[in-house]
């Protein structure tokens, strides 16, 4: 969570004191173990460490390089030792991630990339070749932003300086709308901003005057294989790819803390983490756990699951329950907040996230029992779902593998036997398999946005294909279906990463076993048959984890999820046509028809049915529209111009509708 920020004048002058001093104020609470810079002519570097590993703590940044390069590095290495084995004199045993970084940019240049595993972000300003090059690692676990015109570039781990302390407006980016809207979230190279860009995973950029390149510097081997001749061989791959990929993210000098859910993502990496820690082969004092479980709907309540985990490890973890804190929340919320609840607080929200959260009890007791015990870092199952074959079995990648290599004796007999366990026909199997090489049009419109009758139709015209997910048909004479599959599912994952923003009040690194690069590596070429069998889910996890996780839980059924809608018999949760009044933000810059989400706000106070998730949506997106254009980051034009409004008459209504209900008269 280390935060870094960069200011380049190309025209010579040095950024402002009292603009630097802003961002520096600005980037203070998401690193509080330094304040370092690096200024030169017309450049100004800021740095500010949140420490996680003892290496980290002997860190000087932003670092010099032999040849003046200066660098930024928020990360961590994880293949450090082999780095320094090859760099030999360049760096040893006791250097820091970031010299090691230095020594391979160094001898490699931006070829350097490539090699480094881990999560990390980082900057390098060239000063002989006057040029920035942005970069980030692979999964995209981590966030740096830019934005650049003919005067300027600027970068920053954290959207807020380079949207408040701009100097100027800025019009919302469709498509990061889309992409928001379909729930699907938006691509990883966008922000809610035109003019202001995220560094795409396994990609770097290039930065000088007239100059912006976005390259792509690793990918995933679609010719790599890993074949065995036993089960047992894959097996034990596996376990010690898992292992690794736990192992790396327990490096930390302090107790680190893991998300146990009762699943089998988060149940496996707490149980390999444990074994791990008994070999003595982890960095970290100890694992603790926390869990959040809701006991009040029997289908969803994970504590039993939760509980065999911990009597497996010998020691219990922080319990949350969702259920109660949750009612009460909820009974607090429909009393006394607004419309604008959810972006009440004055500082920036520059996501569509809310920034009520921070107030829930939920969030203050697991930030109370982070701080007693010191944890910096946290351990999360996300990923794991797709990769180890999680979702409800399906016969398509296998089928259409097989329809690639034209091996039809046996696409018959796995029809044969899908049809069976699934009780579908064949020819349904076969056709939900030969679709996917079709244009993907044929796949029509997302359900929920389909239902969006309130969605501009000039809106939804223009950005069809976010706002179905970047559809893309499988490639017949490329890489195997079943990789492309791998590729389309961790895509998911990196805008899911992309979009959720750093939390001040929340310091913790974050870290995803399941998305090491190394396991994704293994599990992206091994056979699909390997994967999930005939209607078996985890089929090579489940095998390759007994003894580690305990039985409960490995053949436990799939975690069940109820989806909250809201109660036909409360539709005080939803605004009235006078709370939302008649200058709605979302159709002044062309997203929202406004005629028709009126009807529908009607229609939910006269409990009649409607696209409930969807509208929430909607008055969200409306809500935080609101919050830019009251912290005056819309443009004018955004925001009430295109409606015949004056701009004072429109900011005054959004204020008021903006206060609490108790507070308007």
């Amino acid at each position: 969570m280390t935060v870094q920020f960069g200011r380049w004048n190309f025209e010579g002058q040095p950024p402002a004191p009292d603009y630097i001093e802003k961002v520096s104020a600005a980037l203070a609470p998401y690193g509080p173990d330094s304040n370092e810079s690096y200024s030169e002519g017309a450049i100004r570097i800021l740095y500010r460490a949140f420490h996680t590993t003892k290496e980290s703590r002997r860190e000087k940044q932003p670092h010099i390089s032999l040849s003046g390069a200066v660098i930024t590095w928020d990360g961590r290495l994880d293949n450090r030792a082999n780095l320094i084995s090859e760099l030999r004199d360049s760096a040893t045993v006791n250097s820091t991630d970031v010299v090691v970084v230095a020594a391979a940019y160094e001898k490699w240049g931006p070829s350097c990339l490539g090699k480094l595993i881990g999560d990390w972000a980082l900057s390098i300003w060239n000063p002989r070749e006057r040029s920035v090059l942005l970069a980030k690692d692979p999964l995209g676990t981590k966030h740096l932003y830019y934005s650049f015109d003919n005067n300027q570039v600027t970068w920053s781990t954290i959207l807020d300086p380079l949207v408040r302390l701009a100097g100027k407006t800025f019009e919302i980016c469709e498509e990061y709308i889309a992409g928001w809207f379909a729930i699907h979230f938006p691509a990883t190279h966008l922000t809610p901003y035109v003019g202001i860009h995220s560094v795409p995973p396994s990609s770097s950029v290039f930065l000088r005057p007239g100059k912006h390149i976005v390259s792509k510097y690793w990918d995933f081997d679609p010719g790599k294989r890993f074949r065995y001749r036993t089960d047992a061989e894959y097996e034990e791959h596996f376990r010690s790819a898992l292992a690794t990929a736990v192992q790396r993210r327990l490096r930390s000098d302090l107790p680190v803390l893991a998300e146990l859910s009762g699943g089998m993502d988060s149940s496996s990496i707490v149980c390999m983490a444990d074994v791990i820690i008994a070999r003595g082969a982890a960095d970290c004092p100890c694992l603790d756990t926390i869990s959040w479980f809701n006991n009040s709907q029997p289908a969803t309540d994970e504590l039993p699951y939760i509980t065999k985990v911990e009597e497996k490890r010998g020691r219990n973890g922080c319990h949350i329950d969702l259920g109660t804190q949750r009612r009460r929340e909820e009974s607090h919320v429909r009393l006394q907040s607004s419309f604008m609840a959810e972006f009440e607080n004055d500082r920036l929200a520059a996501t569509p996230i809310s920034n009520r959260p921070a107030t829930s009890e939920i969030f203050r007791r697991a930030k109370a029992y982070m701080m007693s015990q010191g944890h910096r870092v946290t351990l999360s199952g996300l990923g794991g779902d797709s990769v180890t074959g999680g979702v409800v079995p399906t016969p398509t990648p296998e089928l259409q593998n097989l329809l690639a290599r034209a091996r039809f004796f046996t696409l018959a007999r796995q029809l044969n036997a899908w049809a069976t366990k699934m009780r579908k026909s064949r020819l349904l199997l076969l056709w939900e398999a030969v679709r996917g090489f079709c244009l993907p049009a044929l796949a029509g419109m997302p359900k929920d946005a389909s239902l969006a009758s309130w969605l501009n139709t000039s809106f939804v015209r223009r950005n069809r294909t976010a706002l179905r997910n970047y559809p893309s048909r499988v490639k017949l004479f490329g890489p195997l279906p079943s990789f492309q599959d791998h590729l389309e599912a961790l895509d998911g994952e990196r805008r899911l990463m992309e979009y959720c923003a750093l939390s001040p009040e929340m310091l913790r690194e974050a870290r995803y076993p399941y998305l090491d690069r190394d396991f994704l590596e293994f599990m992206y070429a091994i056979p699909r048959e390997q994967i999930v069998r005939v209607g078996q889910r985890r089929f090579l996890m489940k095998r390759a984890l007994v003894g580690i996780v305990p039985d409960e839980v490995l053949h436990r059924r799939k975690k069940t999820f109820l989806q909250q809608e809201l109660q036909k018999d409360n539709p005080t949760e939803c605004p009235t046509s006078a709370e939302l009044g008649q200058h709605i933000v979302g159709s002044s810059i062309g997203i929202i028809d406004s005629n028709q989400l009126l009807e529908v706000v009607k229609k939910v106070r006269r409990n009649e049915e409607v696209p409930i998730s969807c509208l929430m949506r909607t008055l969200t997106l409306e809500s935080w529209l609101r919050h830019l254009a009251i912290q005056g980051v819309l443009t004018d034009s955004m925001s009430t111009k295109r409606q015949g409004h004056s701009s004072s008459l429109a900011m005054k209504e959004l204020r008021t509708s903006a206060q609490p209900k108790s507070s308007v008269s």
